[in-house]
């Protein structure tokens, strides 16, 4: 077939089609496939830290809540400490008062018997605490006061005598004085494991005058 161009132009040619070249593609393809692999790699371990960090956070919370109940727990504890500190102080004063009641009528007893074994000597003041005494006089000679202590040795009430002050009063100018003070400790025979049928040292006699001055106890 003949074919005649009227236009008097060249006609256009065809654009031919550009083509990618295979290594190209290739090329791209396993980019898009590394990014999509790392992409699902970090999106793994992003997972994971997401579900460590939620993990922690939920032991924190729950550490907390221990350390408040514990807290609390302790508080209690040092109030019912404080409450047992308290009860145990009332306990030990009515045990102090119990112990100083115990035994005060044999103690003015064994104490007056004393007193009228020893002449010339007087009791001015006995202050009790708990079992300790600390006894006061007067007496006419240092022989007298060492009397005194004898005797009170021998009651079987006394032990742990001392004497810590002795000395002549100064303010009586008539009648020599001596003036005395001593400690020891009350306690009744049947503590000291004596037997209570045992009858006690040097009784006092039947009908013997009372002391001059009887002794005064504090309790």
């Amino acid at each position: 077939m003949i074919r005649i161009n009227l236009l008097g132009r060249a006609r256009p040619k065809a654009a031919r089609q550009a083509t990618v070249p295979l290594e190209s593609t290739l090329q791209i393809i396993l980019l898009l496939a590394a990014l999509a692999v790392s992409g699902g790699v970090l999106w793994y371990y992003y997972s994971q830290l997401d579900g460590q960090a939620k993990t922690l956070q939920a032991d924190i919370e729950l550490q907390q809540g221990e350390k408040a109940r514990l807290e609390n727990l302790k508080s209690q504890v040092e109030a019912f400490q404080r409450e047992k500190d308290v009860l145990q102080q009332r306990i030990d004063v009515i045990e102090q008062l119990q112990r100083n009641r115990t035994g005060g009528q044999e103690l003015m007893d064994a104490l007056a018997n004393t007193v009228v074994r020893t002449d010339t000597l007087w009791l001015t003041n006995v202050a009790r605490k708990g079992d300790a005494l600390s006894i006061q006089g007067d007496a006419a000679s240092l022989n007298a006061v060492a009397n005194f202590i004898t005797e009170l040795k021998r009651s079987g009430y006394f032990d742990q005598i001392e004497i810590t002050e002795s000395h002549q009063d100064p303010t009586e100018k008539v009648v020599q004085t001596f003036i005395f003070e001593l400690t020891a400790q009350f306690a009744l025979p049947e503590a000291r494991n004596v037997s209570t049928s045992a009858p006690p040292a040097n009784p006092a006699p039947t009908g013997a005058s009372t002391p001059a001055a009887h002794p005064s106890v504090r309790e």
